[in-house]
Formats: structure tokens, sequence, C-alpha cells
């Protein structure tokens, strides 16, 4: 088992694009699931913010911010080229915007008078925007899934699944395909294994390749 700890869970989009990074890149590590109401005193001394995803790697270093642990792995070793294809405006734009107007869509109740549909509104309009863009290629920058890709596209399909319906209604020709292919690949499939939260002292689970 190798020496690098990703501290992870499995429905929550920074950390399902970690370990896109990851596994596309080849990088070894001990998968460990965390149960967010419970989460291990390890992963709280590696990284006191308690957010996942959180990567240790041998010497100690950690790595505490999704895209952070995504350009460290492909840096490492990049076969599909990822970074080629990478936009950090765009990434930022979904971190930013479109993350808050998910957040207020999705999760109303936590935030005083919110009426969640001017935020899908808003929500809406970043995804005309990603149509547009992938109206040339079918990819967010080009013909090739790339960084961009995997860093924006589970935080649609959160947005997307809070009202499927409504969503798959929505007059959105290229975005519909093209998160439908991710979520469709191989390497998304491989992403989403299924572990239970870690406990100290269990016998190691390798994040799948």
């Amino acid at each position: 088992m190798p020496d690098r700890i990703l501290y992870s869970f499995r429905r929550c989009p920074y950390a399902m694009r970690a370990r896109l990074a990851l596994v596309v890149s080849g990088t070894q590590c001990e998968l460990r699931e965390v149960k967010l109401s419970d989460k291990p005193e390890a992963m709280l001394e590696a990284s006191p913010k308690g957010t996942v995803p959180v990567l240790v790697l041998p010497d100690g270093t950690v790595i505490e911010e999704s895209i952070e642990v995504m350009r460290w792995a492909l840096g490492q070793s990049d076969p599909e080229g990822w970074l080629e294809r990478d936009d950090p405006d765009l990434i930022a734009d979904c971190d930013g915007p479109f993350k808050h107007a998910l957040d207020h869509y999705k999760y109303p109740n936590r935030y005083d008078d919110c009426d969640p549909l001017p935020h899908r509104a808003r929500g809406l309009e970043f995804l005309e925007m990603l149509d547009a863009r992938l109206a040339d290629g079918g990819q967010l920058c080009g013909r090739k899934r790339g960084i961009t890709d995997a860093a924006v596209f589970p935080f649609v399909r959160q947005f997307a699944n809070h009202d499927r319906d409504w969503f798959d209604a929505a007059d959105l020709p290229h975005v519909h395909p093209w998160l439908e292919g991710h979520l469709q690949s191989p390497l998304f499939k491989t992403v989403m294994q299924r572990e239970k939260p870690w406990k100290p002292g269990q016998e190691p689970v390798a994040l799948a390749l």
C-alpha cells in the first residue's frame, strides 16, 4: 500500500474531481472514506479545516484544495494531456458564482429568505455558457476531455440531480450529452467506488486505478 493517503467523501464534487485526476494520472494512494458527521481525528490533525479532499504525501506535505490535488497529480503524470486543456478562469467561475447559485438553489433553507428560483436561473446562465463552448468540440477545451471538464462536471451533476426533470427539459443540447458522457465513462465509474467509512487500524483500501 502506498504511503500517500486521500481522505475523501464519495458524493462530494470536490472529492470527485480530485479522485478523477488521481486515477487518470495513475497515482496510487490509500483511500480513506470519511463520514462527514464523524470526521476522523487523523484527518483533522492533517487538515484542521475539516473538509475533503485531503491528500497527505509521504513527506508529510498536505494538499487540501481539490484543484491543487488535481494539478499536483497531473504534474506527476498526465497520460491524457489534461493540463493542456486547463482554463483556470472557467474553473474559478464554477467554484465561485456557479457554486454559490448551486448551494442557494439546492439548500434554500440554509439561507434567510432564500427563494431558490433566482439562483437556479443564475446557474442556468452558467450552463448556457458551457453549452456554447461545447458546441465546437464537445468538451470544454476542445475535442478531448481535460482538467477543466473533470473540475466542472461534478458540480453540474449536482445541479442537475436536484431537479432532474427540469434539467432534462432545459434547452442545453450540448451540456446534456457532455454530462452524460462523463457520468457513463469508465473513469467516473471507477472513482465512485463504494467504501465504508475509514476507522483507525482497519486494513488499508486502495484508490481503484
